[in-house]
C-alpha cells in the first residue's frame, strides 16, 4: 500500500513538474473530414421564412441589464413595421403583461433591412419561465424564455460559449450540438453572419438568412453579443465608411446598465458570473473611452456576490496559431496588467478559426527596456481561450506555429463550441466540444478553480457545505485541473 502510494505521489510530481515547465501541451493530430465551407443556399429550410403576413422573423434575445432581471426582445417585420408590442406572462398562451418598443430600418448600398423591433422587458422575476407572444392576429409567434437565478456566489448556471460561427453546414452541426448541451446562455466572441464576404444587395440578405438561422436559439435563450472584424464593414467601393452599421441596428446589447458609452463594449452580472465584453475594433488604449470605462468596471466587481469573472474579446491576445498571430498584442499590453491584478478567470475569444487553451500565464514584466521577453505562469493570470471555430465558409485554421508554446495547454483545428458550468463559488466544470463527423464530442474538459475564492484564506470561510461539494457529473482527472 504504502510502495503504490509513493508510486502515484511521485507519477504526480513529474506530471505537475511538465506542467510548470510548459512541457505537457497538446497539439492534436485529429484530421477534420470537414463539410464544404460554404454557406448553405438560401432556399435550404434552416432559412425559411416563417408563415403569414408580416410574421416577425429572426427573432432574438439578449439580456437588457446589468442584473439579469430585464430582456431585449428583438424581431424583424418584412412587409410594414405593425407593432412592437410584446405580451408576456408565466403561463403558456396566457399574457399578463405587455412592454411596448420602437421600431427602425437602415439601408446598406442598395439592400432597405425589413422593420427592426427592440423590445425592453423589464421588471423580471428571477428564475421564472415567461412566454412571450409578437406579432398580429394569425401571424402572431410565439415563444419562452428562463429568467436566471439572483444574484449569488453559488448560483449554478451553464454558460456556452461560441465564436465566428457564419451559416454553413458546419455551422448548423456547431448549433446544434449546442442547443443539446443544456446551455442556458450563449456568450458570443464575435463574426456573427460573414455578410461582409458577399457585395451590394446580398449583404443584407446575408444578414437576414443569418438571423432566421439563430432563431433556433435565440429566442429562447439570452446571446451576449461581442463585435468582431466582420462586423466592422467598411466598404467605401460601396459607399459604406460607417463601421459596424449593420451589427448596431440588429444586435442591440445593455451597455448603458454597466455605465458604458458605446454598445460595442458593456458588462452584465448574471447568476454567479460578472460578463465583461470588450471591442478589440475600437480604441482601447490609454484616456480612451473604452479603457476609462473598463478601469472603472473592475471595481465595480463584487467577487462576494459574483465570483466568476469572465471577458470576452474577438481577437485573441495569446495565439500559437499562424492565422492572426500576434494581432491581439496591443490589447494584451493595454489590458493584462489588469486581467492580472483583478484575477480574471477565463478569457474567451474567437477570430482564429480553430480551438486552443492555455495555462494561467502572463507576459506583464516585459517592457521596452527590460523584464522577461517571454510568457510565465502566473496563478493569479486567468486562463485563456480561443474558441473561433464555429463553421463560417473561411474554413479551419489549420497551420499551428511549431514547436508549441509553452504557454499552450491543449490546440486543435476543428469545428465546435466550449461550455462553462459553473457549480458553486470554487468550481466550474469546462468542455470544449469538437463536432466530429456529424457528432458533439467532448475533447478538452477540465475543473476550472476560481481565481477569487480558490485560495486557501478565502476557502477557509466557507461553510462546511460549501467544502464538501463534490463534482461527480465528470470524472476528470487531477492533471486537467486549474
Amino acid at each position: 500500500m504504502g510502495s503504490t502510494l509513493l508510486q502515484l505521489l511521485l507519477i504526480c510530481y513529474v506530471f505537475l513538474s511538465l506542467v510548470a515547465n510548459g512541457s505537457a501541451g497538446i497539439t492534436s493530430t485529429f484530421i477534420r473530414s470537414e463539410w464544404p465551407s460554404v454557406d448553405i443556399p438560401l432556399d435550404n429550410e434552416v432559412f425559411a421564412v416563417p408563415k403569414g403576413y408580416n410574421a416577425p422573423q429572426q427573432v432574438h434575445i439578449t439580456q437588457g441589464d446589468y442584473d439579469g432581471k430585464a430582456v431585449i426582445i428583438s424581431w424583424v417585420t418584412p412587409d410594414e413595421p405593425g407593432p412592437s408590442q410584446v405580451r408576456y406572462g408565466t403561463l403558456q398562451k396566457k399574457y399578463d403583461f405587455t412592454a411596448e418598443g420602437m421600431v427602425k430600418n437602415y439601408t446598406f448600398y442598395n439592400y432597405t433591412s425589413g422593420y427592426i423591433h427592440q423590445c425592453l422587458v423589464e421588471g423580471l422575476e428571477y428564475d421564472t419561465k415567461y412566454y412571450y407572444e409578437i406579432g398580429n392576429g394569425d401571424s402572431a409567434r410565439d415563444f419562452w424564455f428562463q429568467t436566471p437565478p439572483k444574484i449569488d456566489p453559488d448560483a449554478p448556471y451553464k454558460f456556452g460559449i461560441i465564436g465566428d460561427l457564419g451559416q454553413t453546414y458546419n455551422s448548423l452541426s456547431t448549433i446544434e450540438h449546442y442547443m443539446q448541451s443544456g446551455g442556458q446562455a450563449v456568450l458570443f466572441v464575435g463574426d456573427l453572419s460573414y455578410s461582409d464576404r458577399y457585395k451590394y444587395h446580398d449583404v443584407g440578405v446575408r444578414w437576414d438568412t443569418w438571423g432566421r438561422f439563430v432563431e433556433r436559439s435565440a429566442a429562447y435563450q439570452p446571446w451576449m453579443w461581442s463585435a468582431g472584424n466582420h462586423e466592422i464593414e467598411y466598404m467605401p467601393y460601396m459607399g459604406e465608411v460607417i463601421p459596424f452599421k449593420s451589427y448596431l441596428y440588429r444586435y442591440p446589447t445593455p451597455y448603458a446598465a454597466s455605465k458604458s458609452s458605446n454598445p460595442l463594449w458593456y458588462a452584465i452580472r448574471r447568476a454567479s458570473a460578472h460578463v465583461i465584453v470588450l471591442s478589440s475594433y475600437s480604441p482601447f488604449v490609454k484616456y480612451t473611452p473604452q479603457w476609462e470605462w473598463l478601469e472603472e468596471e473592475f471595481k465595480r466587481v463584487d467577487r462576494e456576490k459574483t465570483p466568476w469573472l469572465i471577458v470576452l474579446m474577438h481577437a485573441p491576445i495569446y495565439n500559437s496559431n499562424d492565422a492572426h498571430y500576434m494581432e491581439g498584442e496591443s490589447m494584451r499590453v493595454v489590458f493584462e496588467s489588469w486581467f492580472v491584478q483583478y484575477k480574471v478567470d477565463v478569457v474567451y475569444a474567437g477570430h482564429v478559426h480553430a480551438y486552443e487553451r492555455s495555462y494561467r500565464i502572463s507576459n506583464i514584466h516585459h517592457n521596452v527596456s527590460g523584464g522577461d521577453h517571454y510568457p510565465v505562469f502566473d496563478k493569479s493570470a486567468p486562463v485563456y481561450i480561443t474558441v473561433g471555430d464555429g463553421g463560417n465558409q473561411e474554413g479551419l485554421a489549420s497551420s499551428f506555429r511549431d514547436p508549441q508554446p509553452e504557454y499552450s495547454a491543449f490546440r486543435e483545428a476543428s469545428y465546435g463550441h466550449c461550455t462553462l458550468e459553473i457549480k458553486n463559488r470554487t468550481h466550474a466544470l469546462y468542455h470544449w466540444n469538437r463536432n466530429d463527423d456529424g457528432k458533439r464530442v467532448a475533447t478538452d474538459s477540465f475543473v476550472l478553480h476560481n481565481q477569487y475564492w480558490g485560495s486557501n484564506q478565502r476557502r477557509r470561510k466557507l461553510k462546511k457545505n460549501h467544502l464538501h461539494s463534490v463534482i461527480t457529473s465528470i470524472p476528470i482527472p487531477l492533471s486537467q485541473r486549474l
